[in-house]
């Protein structure tokens, strides 16, 4: 969930998964998007796709009754779905209004928790499974413009520890990624974008920013049973930049 075009974060881990032999099924938000993400799903091995709007529980009660109908269960959810007002994305959060604060977090962090409860029959039909949801250290610590996004990182990361106790005694684990920035469409709309590359280059131990396909690979591993005792985590993909202190 969350592939727009083939700069996605999302898209990255879809290709890793096909590879190693997944049947993957990407969802597209509406028909403006859908065009492209079903030209980029018939581009996979075993690939498809279907609409659905988690912010509508039609959506997902027709797009999770289609994958049950299709797959006859669900072994790995990928959650890549954030959305922030634009003019919340500058300046200083302080300044964010009641609309953008309810915004942010009804798509970046609610719409995870209808979507684990959704997979949940889906994935005990498999005995257990794997969900995974995309955040990043602006959760932990002040990202300059990053603003009501980096609360909403926040929240998200609190849900993925709850949900993985939820979902524990039936197998499915919950786990969360956090790569160093990466250049997608969502984030170039953040002021500064930019300068903030540059200074992860500079500083991470790396020196580098991070490459998609290596989210794609621990995207891999959560999915798998190599990954089978790890729940409730945050695993951060950023060349070791959230170390530093200066």
């Amino acid at each position: 969930m969350g592939v727009a075009n083939k700069r996605s974060i999302a898209w990255a881990v879809a290709q890793k998964l096909s590879e190693a032999g997944a049947q993957v099924m990407l969802t597209y938000q509406d028909e403006r998007l859908g065009e492209n993400v079903t030209a980029l799903a018939e581009g996979l091995e075993n690939g498809s796709s279907c609409q659905c709007d988690l912010t509508s529980q039609e959506d997902i009660d027709r797009a999770f009754a289609e994958v049950d109908n299709k797959f006859g269960g669900l072994d790995i959810l990928v959650h890549s779905v954030a959305f922030a007002l634009r003019e919340d994305l500058e300046g200083g959060f302080l300044d964010t209004k009641q609309e953008g604060f309810t915004v942010a977090h009804n798509v970046s962090v609610y719409t995870l928790v209808s979507a684990a409860r959704a997979a949940k029959p889906l994935m005990e039909k498999r005995n257990g499974g794997s969900i995974m949801a995309m955040t990043y250290h602006g959760s932990e610590r002040v990202i300059p413009n990053y603003n009501v996004m980096g609360v909403a990182k926040a929240s998200l990361e609190a849900s993925i520890r709850y949900l993985a106790a939820d979902l524990g005694e039936s197998n499915i684990r919950v786990n969360g990624i956090s790569p160093g920035p990466i250049s997608t469409l969502a984030a170039r709309a953040i002021g500064g974008f930019t300068q903030m590359l540059q200074h992860v280059r500079e500083k991470a131990p790396l020196r580098r920013n991070t490459d998609p396909e290596e989210v794609g690979d621990t995207a891999l591993f959560l999915a798998s049973d190599l990954s089978r005792g790890i729940t409730g985590e945050i695993i951060y993909v950023d060349g070791g930049y959230h170390i530093m202190g200066m």
